[in-house]
């Protein structure tokens, strides 16, 4: 009998906003929301962008002014709403209009047959004199250069990028303003905050759930795609030198992809258990997603945290996806919309999934799962979300380009549409499924993953599965994107709203609509009419996935069938506890009252510490032993 991997936790935080609680989803479809949530997504978002600070039962702003929370969203509303989503880069990042650049050049005098002289402080001297270089001393800090012939040279200079919008997190956001965040690059700052979300908003008391299974019956499988690229971490160490800076000690080992892994195992959970980080572009957070929910339905792993940070708003991972052909540049996008006289675009509608387009627009993003067994779920009172009971992922094959799609997608969509008819029937697959859709708004992928999804719709009798695509609002965050389409699918079964492409006006003529719906509009259907969602991704280098997302109400009408009444009713009466302590940990964190967690050199273990015998390891600090009663799977060979 296999376990059913739950969802007892998730948080995270990308552009549209905090992940737990729905923030994010209610951001995205706020206008549909009655005014009492619209106003506490406002104020979860005047705390999170450091407009305003709750002191003393009000609002105080920048200001000074003390307001009641009426007034601070009618004076700040609009400006809250503008800061999210996807819109022009801001300078708080670096300047899209001012990115410097180097230019070579080779210096000579202005009179021919004459030779350039210039000074130069002394300690700036290179260390190896060109040849063709004389140096004289003209004080104790100065020297005289002389140069016979042309001098090599880079010049310092700038440019502003063609591409100028991305999904950036909520304008003001600081993670490192909130622990202390010793230079860490930007996407393990965005770790810290997103793992602890998922933690703490969970309503469990970690210390409490870690101490019911061994230590090495948790896990953590996290990652992100690109690994950290900006100045604190690999950009920082590969450009140091050219930049006339030197490379620091964190440079390299912080730059890792594997970093969000280590740092939820080293400073938030304190976790020894079974950690991975696999890497697969696009579907890197699917591809750790699987590793965990294997590893739950066969009973070697309880809970797992399934994670990923990604950072690539940069000047160079910009540029590198643009000289790909694979972003919306500011120019396609007028051309796009026809617009003669008009300097910039719209940039909250650069990305248009499965509509007229010119390419993706980047985003940042940290999202964090926190997964159980159904049994571990049940008896502890566990909050349950849902449930991923499988993905599937899978190659292309042989192909020309390493970027090209493939047929890997093709396995994936259709392995999951068969596996996901197994459990809810044929009518619930193709009735009361929908599909959350790769969609990066690139008019390759708009045919490709289209022809995908309507190929396995149709195979399956489907006529019209709706679906939606995020990255229209988030951007895309790369090796996290798979994490932004599950947590936001969440929230269609607890507000009954499918967010729709808004940001497409009309499907384009070469999309295949074959069985599907896209959903260009926001439309209510209900809290529990989808019995579940697919998940895809369709990623660079063949990197392919789809999982399987089961709605809260089929994972309990599913559970009744293994547990009796009285399990269940208990179960219900231990969440009425666990939903409380959530509740408040959101009302805190609307607040602004909660820091993330940060244990930094807490009960850090040496050897010599454990006690160790044949049978089991006892780490201090853990209620229950590593067991080494380990079974030989292969006694038919011995």
């Amino acid at each position: 009998m296999a376990r059913l991997p739950v969802i007892v936790g998730f948080g995270g935080i990308n552009s549209a906003g905090r992940t737990s609680f729905h923030q994010a989803y209610c951001r995205i479809i706020f206008d549909l929301l009655p005014q009492t949530i619209q106003q506490e997504v406002l104020l979860d978002l005047a705390t999170i962008t450091n407009i305003a600070e709750y002191q003393n039962g009000a609002w105080l702003t920048h200001d000074g002014e003390a307001l009641d929370a009426e007034t601070l969203i009618d004076t700040f509303g609009e400006e809250i709403l503008a800061r999210t989503l996807i819109r022009r880069i801001h300078p708080s990042l670096f300047d899209v209009d001012n990115v410097t650049v180097h230019k070579s050049s080779a210096l000579s005098a202005v009179v021919e047959g004459e030779k350039l002289s210039f000074s130069v402080k002394t300690r700036s001297l290179p260390d190896n004199i060109p040849a063709n270089w004389q140096v004289k001393e003209l004080s104790k800090t100065h020297s005289e250069i002389t140069v016979d012939g042309t001098l090599e040279t880079f010049i310092k200079d700038s440019k502003s990028l063609s591409v100028k919008a991305a999904g950036q997190l909520p304008t003001g956001f600081d993670p490192s303003k909130l622990y202390q965040s010793r230079n860490h690059p930007r996407g393990l700052q965005m770790t810290v905050y997103g793992a602890s979300d998922a933690i703490l908003s969970s309503g469990l008391d970690w210390d409490k759930v870690r101490n019911l299974v061994a230590p090495d019956q948790i896990a953590v499988y996290a990652a992100n795609s690109i690994g950290q690229m900006d100045d604190l971490g690999f950009g920082g160490m590969l450009k140091s030198a050219l930049m006339g800076k030197r490379t620091t000690s964190k440079h390299l080992p912080l730059g890792y992809a594997q970093m969000p892994a280590d740092f939820v195992n080293a400073y938030i959970l304190g976790s020894v258990g079974n950690v991975g980080t696999s890497i697969g572009a696009c579907a890197t957070y699917f591809f750790n997603l699987e590793r965990a929910i294997e590893q739950i339905k066969v009973g070697k792993v309880r809970i797992a945290m399934v994670g990923g940070s990604d950072a690539p708003i940069t000047p160079e991972i910009i540029e590198g996806f643009r000289t790909m052909g694979a972003l919306a540049e500011d120019t396609a996008l007028l051309a796009l919309d026809q617009l003669e006289n008009q300097k910039e675009p719209d940039h909250t509608r650069s990305c248009r999934p499965f509509a007229q387009n010119c390419g993706f627009t980047i985003g940042e993003s940290s999202q964090w799962t926190l997964l159980m067994d159904d049994e571990l779920a049940l008896e502890i009172g566990a909050t349950i979300h849902g449930a991923i009971p499988a993905v599937y992922a899978y190659a292309d094959g042989y192909k020309k380009s390493i970027s090209a799609p493939g047929v890997g997608n093709y396995l994936t969509m259709s392995k999951a549409m068969a596996y996901l008819k197994n459990i809810i029937g044929s009518e619930g697959l193709t009735d009361r499924t929908f599909i959350q859709a790769h969609g990066t708004s690139t008019p390759q992928n708009r045919v490709t993953e289209s022809h995908v999804l309507s190929k396995a719709a149709t195979s399956f009798g489907a006529t019209a599965m709706p679906v939606t695509a995020m990255k229209a609002y988030l951007g895309h965050s790369q090796g996290t994107a798979g994490g932004d389409q599950l947590h936001l699918s969440l929230g269609v079964w607890q507000h009954g709203i499918l967010p729709g492409i808004v940001t497409s006006n009309a499907v384009a003529d070469d999309v295949y609509t074959g069985g599907l719906k896209f959903q260009l509009k926001h439309e209510e259907y209900g809290k529990e009419h989808f019995d579940a969602a697919l998940l895809n991704s369709k990623g660079f280098g063949g990197n392919n996935a789809t999982a399987v997302l089961l709605a809260p109400h089929k994972v309990m009408e599913m559970l009744s069938k293994r547990y009796s009444s009285e399990q269940i009713a208990a179960y219900l009466e231990k969440n009425a506890d666990i939903k409380e302590a959530a509740n408040a940990y959101n009302d805190a964190m609307i607040r602004g009252e909660v820091e993330p967690i940060y244990r930094f050199g807490f009960n850090v273990l040496g050897g010599e510490e454990l006690d160790i015998t044949d049978k089991e390891i006892n780490l201090p600090g853990y209620h229950m032993p590593v067991d080494l009663n380990i079974p030989n799977e292969f006694d038919d060979l011995v």
